[in-house]
């Protein structure tokens, strides 16, 4: 019996010990990532105070109950497709004045969407659970989280009798200047999404996505992966960004040139816009949009202007020149109608989808900045307030009418 104890302690020794040893998957683990320069910034006051005032408070924490219930990848994988859908229907909901208000900001307000998905992709990027994920599988989180929460699977059209229109609109951005800052093209995207307009053809349903101001994702291909399912299918899109003061404008022309110009990360990026086939790659693509019958139509209380100027370096020559009518024969492209930051970028990519998919002649797109959305004269501290509001509203009701005049006079061809 004795010499059976001793064996038994000895088995019990050993497999105490194999069990207090790093197991495979534990050593196959990553390390933990360190939040982004973009998810640093929530803990600032003023995002905490978007969060709250708008109830999204409650996101991030849900989702971080959420995920210590995984236990495993596919799980795991499972609860950021819900929860990231489930962020996107929640802001356009919001916005477009379904269920509680959920706090005093106004519905039209597009920042708490944006600072609760920064909540929900801090957390996937520094979770650590104890089943272990990969460099890989951690970015295949964060990739599905992105593109659930900024509604780029959740485009969904009726089937025939209903023309479909494609919109897109943008985080806010230059935070570092003022980080209280809201973008109208993304809130409009909230107000449009899934809506129908009433056009002289008949109705339209209106989907939209929200895309980041960040250089590496569009370099990554998102513009391409989440519009090409699409634009053979719809009948008009137009790519929307925030521009200039106190005017729209209808961007005539793109250009394949990056500026170089700071993202949301402060990562700059400058040179040839990338894109797959660069040997076939045009310096410049053009909208399809009716900017004519847009410009011409009271659409709302700001001017819009048909933008024709680009920034060029001519064939054969060294230095930039600014065109005001468009770009000469065989120019080099330094900046678009829309300058060259992603905005342009955005309208480059998305005509240039277009016309690789043989669409140029019979799909209506382009791109349309809005004014820059400006706070109440004096008001340098506040998140909000009455005349930062009624800018917002109107830049979206404009952006809807114009939509429809675009509808109106292509659908009429």
């Amino acid at each position: 019996m004795s010499s059976l104890r001793v064996r038994i302690g000895v088995l019990g020794i050993v497999l105490l010990a194999g069990a207090l040893a790093p197991g495979p998957a534990q050593a196959a683990t990553a390390p933990v990532p360190s939040p982004t320069v973009e998810e640093q910034r929530l803990d600032q006051a003023v995002p905490q105070e978007i969060l709250r005032r708008s109830g999204f408070d409650d996101v991030t924490p849900a989702f971080v109950r959420a995920l210590e219930n995984a236990r495993s990848y596919p799980q795991a994988r499972r609860i950021v497709v819900r929860e990231g859908t489930a962020l996107w229907r929640r802001a356009v909901d919001r916005a477009q004045g379904r269920g509680p208000a959920r706090g005093d900001l106004s519905r039209d307000d597009d920042r708490p969407l944006y600072w609760a998905r920064l909540g929900m992709t801090r957390e996937v990027r520094t979770w650590g659970p104890g089943f272990g994920v990969s460099d890989r599988q951690r970015a295949a989180l964060l990739d599905v989280l992105e593109r659930t929460s900024r509604g780029q699977t959740d485009i969904r059209y009726p089937g025939k009798g209903v023309r479909r229109i494609l919109v897109t609109g943008f985080d806010p951005f230059t935070l570092d200047r003022d980080i209280r800052i809201s973008n109208p093209s993304g809130a409009s995207a909230l107000a449009l999404d899934g809506t129908v307009i009433e056009t002289s053809e008949g109705p339209a349903r209106v989907e939209t996505a929200v895309f980041p101001v960040r250089w590496d994702d569009f370099a990554a291909g998102m513009v391409e992966r989440t519009l090409r399912p699409y634009l053979p299918k719809v009948d008009l899109f137009t790519t929307v960004s925030q521009g200039r003061v106190g005017r729209f404008d209808v961007e005539r022309t793109n250009g394949a040139w990056r500026g170089g110009y700071p993202d949301n990360e402060n990562l700059g990026s400058t040179g040839t816009v990338p894109v797959g086939d660069p040997a076939s790659q045009p310096q410049w693509t053009t909208t399809t949009l009716p900017y004519a019958a847009i410009v011409a139509a009271g659409t709302g209380r700001f001017p819009v202007y048909d933008h024709t100027e680009v920034t060029e370096i001519p064939a054969g020559g060294t230095d930039p020149v600014v065109r005001a009518d468009g770009p000469t024969a065989g120019s080099t492209a330094r900046a678009g109608g829309g300058g060259n930051y992603l905005s342009n970028e955005i309208a480059y990519r998305a005509t240039l989808l277009r016309d690789r998919l043989g669409l140029h002649d019979t799909l209506p797109g382009g791109h349309v900045h809005t004014p820059v959305l400006q706070f109440g004269a004096g008001n340098t501290t506040e998140v909000t307030d009455p005349e930062f509001v009624r800018n917002r509203v109107d830049i979206i009701d404009q952006v809807r009418a114009i939509v429809t005049v675009a509808a109106d006079a292509s659908f009429r061809r």
